[in-house]
């Protein structure tokens, strides 16, 4: 078979394309409610007290949810540290954080109802922003977290003292990095019904077992008592990692004792999660000649009201903020800092935008000061293949010459300003995800000839389906059609540990080619058996196995061996730590690579992308569609992080929660020129020679674009968005600055 490698049809495209793909919202349940929820007007405030007697007597309203309800039972969920209350407890920590929640026949009675709950608050002092939450003084969020900073973490190398000493050339900048909303296509929807057998979800969760883990903790139920199912996901891009408002919906539910919906609409969805704002302070030295000698950098990233993911985060940017550079006398410090915004979690490459937009604008920056093209700059500080980039992990496994020649020669690269005036950028993106070994697959070849595949992957709108059907496919040698995926579901999917880090098709694809062959060898004895034949004389191919000029079908194989009672094989893999060579932190290191050519109007600082040209470090890419689909939807999305995406907060409010005040990219966005590069080298640890993939392109967009800002304008611009009106301003005092 030759399935992999190609770019098969997507498995699941006609029934997307024409609505008969079910989601979480298409979902109804018997005696279904409708859940709504009541939100905290003020950014921080003690709540005096919460009256529900007139919302519950509006008809149709069955319940209404509020701190009364956890007095006697857990109340918190969320991340490494247990911080965040399913509903806000004495404090509402962020406006929009839900104070009570209400489940009624209707969608009408529960907005009445919500309207008629009376909530007493004290408003208390806010912090907003990442230095007015650390200065001295300031309203402290959580009593742990002395300073507002719920985490802190470090990495060092050589002396870094010592390194600035050899430097001849030294740059110091400040960069901010914004709030930034996912914007996946279908909001967080989760319906729960709690009964004799337990609890059961319908989420659009990215993290079905996540959440099973989170909800068996909250409700204080064993494993098996909690079901989740999940349908197709109209997006997450990490907003729907882990629990957002399972919790809630279940809370609801087993008061109510009826099944509860609850839908949220992109504002609510807004008020629930995003991406991680930061100030990134580096400090970095080099020779005359160009050598990197020391970096120094202190990291804050804006968590918001709790923790999330935020520890996490913080520990990659150590790395992340480093670039694939050869440094040898390194300090980085990394802090998490508490907020009374939306808290932040995963978001595509965490940790990762926002330090390369500020290291890659630097190095462009210190090539400046340098007198050197920033290729020239780059290519004389990259880290080679097995050279050593996170200390203690695992060294460099992929040639980054290789891609940024690629990058370089489609772009026609002969310096940062071309010959029509346009600026170009380079940037890199080097990410190391988390990738956790733990998946199992299933493979069951049945009685008909037709194959089904069970895993624990969600399929996001990223094409793990179909991908995942190639290698069944191409292991079981049988057509594409003839294979089926079945949807997540933890009472009947073996476990797999999250759909994120780039690590589906490397970690879950592994454990699925494993059980695929499993079921080979398992067809293939029984061929033998049936042909009484050794296994060098039967060859399997089209759902067939052949020799001696005869052929069987896999099912008539199948119903043989179960005495023609139907019956079917059932292969097994696993992709655990011992599929990994130490050391195995990272299990790969993804590449991004990109490279601009723009123009700027100098009388509106608007800015116009001509090209832009990226490339990837696959290892093998299983179907190249999918994976240019994958690079170049990255790469819009930073288009979106570099020019115009930023939540913004005014009194403690966002000011624009929605899809008309929040801009994102568009067709008229697009450059005209966009192309994306597989470089494949069959080197990673997945099927086939395969790496991770999706996340390396979003992270070099935005410094590439500010690189290519200045090599046009003279302007440098340290604050993303890189807005018309900072550049216009940024381009004038430029310009009063050299008069």
């Amino acid at each position: 078979m030759d399935i992999i490698g190609t770019a098969a049809a997507r498995v699941d495209g006609v029934a997307k394309v024409t609505g008969q793909a079910e989601y979480a919202s298409d979902i109804t349940v018997p005696g279904m409610l409708c859940g709504k929820i009541l939100r905290s007007p003020h950014p921080h405030a003690r709540i005096l007290s919460i009256d529900t007697g007139a919302a519950e007597g509006i008809p149709g309203v069955r319940c209404v949810l509020t701190r009364e309800d956890f007095r006697d039972r857990n109340p918190w969920f969320s991340g490494r540290i247990q911080d965040h209350p399913i509903v806000a407890l004495e404090r509402a920590l962020f406006a929009g954080q839900p104070v009570a929640a209400v489940a009624a026949d209707h969608e009408a009675a529960a907005e009445d109802a919500l309207r008629a709950v009376a909530v007493e608050y004290e408003p208390l002092p806010a912090v907003v922003g990442i230095e007015e939450a650390v200065a001295g003084g300031a309203p402290r969020i959580h009593e742990s977290a002395p300073g507002n900073i719920c985490f802190s973490d470090r990495l060092e190398k050589g002396d870094v003292a010592a390194g600035f000493a050899e430097a001849d050339t030294v740059v110091e900048d400040t960069f901010t990095f914004p709030m930034v909303y996912h914007y996946a296509m279908e909001p967080h929807v989760a319906i729960a019904k709690v009964d004799a057998e337990g609890v059961t979800v319908w989420s659009s969760c990215a993290h079905p077992f996540g959440v099973q883990l989170e909800l068996a903790h909250i409700f204080d139920l064993p494993l098996s008592a909690v079901r989740v199912i999940i349908p197709y996901v109209g997006g997450a891009y990490g907003s729907k990692s882990g629990a957002k408002i399972e919790p809630l919906a279940v809370a609801l539910a087993q008061k109510c004792g009826r099944p509860v919906r609850v839908a949220q609409n992109v504002s609510e969805a807004m008020m629930t999660v995003r991406r991680h704002s930061a100030l990134c302070r580096v400090r970095t030295g080099a020779r005359r000649d160009g050598t990197l000698v020391a970096k120094q950098a202190e990291v804050f990233l804006n968590t918001g009201a709790f923790a999330e993911l935020g520890p996490v985060v913080t520990s990659r940017t150590l790395t992340r903020i480093l670039g694939p550079y050869r440094i040898p006398h390194i300090r980085v410090e990394s802090h998490c800092v508490y907020t009374n915004t939306v808290s932040a979690a995963s978001f595509r490459s965490i940790g990762g935008p926002q330090t390369a937009w500020a290291n890659e604008s630097q190095m462009d920056i210190l090539a400046d000061r340098l007198g050197m093209d920033p290729l020239e700059f780059r290519l004389k500080n990259l880290l080679h293949r097995g050279e050593e980039l996170k200390p203690g992990g695992k060294p460099l496994d992929a040639d980054l010459r290789e891609g940024l020649g690629q990058v370089t020669r489609r772009i026609g690269w002969d310096g940062p300003v071309a010959a029509s005036g346009a600026g170009r950028g380079l940037a890199f993106g080097v990410t190391d995800p988390g990738a956790p070994l733990a998946s199992t697959s299933t493979v069951h070849a049945l009685s008909d000839g037709s194959v089904v595949l069970h895993i624990g992957t969600s399929e996001i709108g990223q094409g793990s389906r179909t991908v995942m059907s190639q290698i069944v496919a191409e292991e079981l040698r049988v057509p594409l059609d003839q294979v089926r995926v079945r949807p997540p579901d933890t009472a009947y999917t073996p476990y797999d540990r999250s759909t994120g880090s780039s690590r589906s098709t490397t970690v879950m694809g592994k454990a699925t080619q494993l059980a695929a062959a499993d079921a080979r060898e398992q067809i293939l004895e029984l061929a033998m058996e049936h042909f009484e034949a050794p296994r060098e004389a039967v060859e399997l191919a089209d759902g067939e196995a052949r020799a001696a000029g005869q052929s069987v079908s896999y099912g008539e194989l199948i119903r043989r061996h179960f005495a023609m009672q139907g019956g079917e094989i059932v292969g097994c893999g696993y992709a655990h730590s011992g599929m990994a060579t130490a050391p195995a932190n990272p299990l790969f290191w993804e590449i991004g690579i990109g490279a601009v050519e723009l123009d700027v109007d100098r009388d509106t600082g608007e800015v116009r992308l001509q090209r832009y040209i990226m490339a990837a470090d696959v290892g093998k890419a299983l179907n190249p569609l999918q994976c240019e689909g994958q690079d170049e939807g990255a790469a819009m999305m930073g288009i979106g992080h570099a020019l115009m995406e930023s939540i913004e907060y005014g009194d403690g409010q966002i000011l624009n929660p929605n899809l008309v005040d929040y801009r994102v990219p568009g067709f008229e966005n697009l450059p005209a020129t966009f192309e994306s590069i597989l470089v494949e080298n069959g080197d990673g640890p997945g099927p086939y020679g395969a790496k991770g993939m999706g996340e390396g392109g979003i992270i070099p967009v935005a410094p590439a674009v500010a690189n290519a800002v200045f090599r046009c304008t003279g302007a440098r611009v340290k604050d993303l968005p890189l807005t018309p009106e900072k550049i216009w301003r940024a381009m004038r005092n430029n310009d009063e600055g050299q008069a």
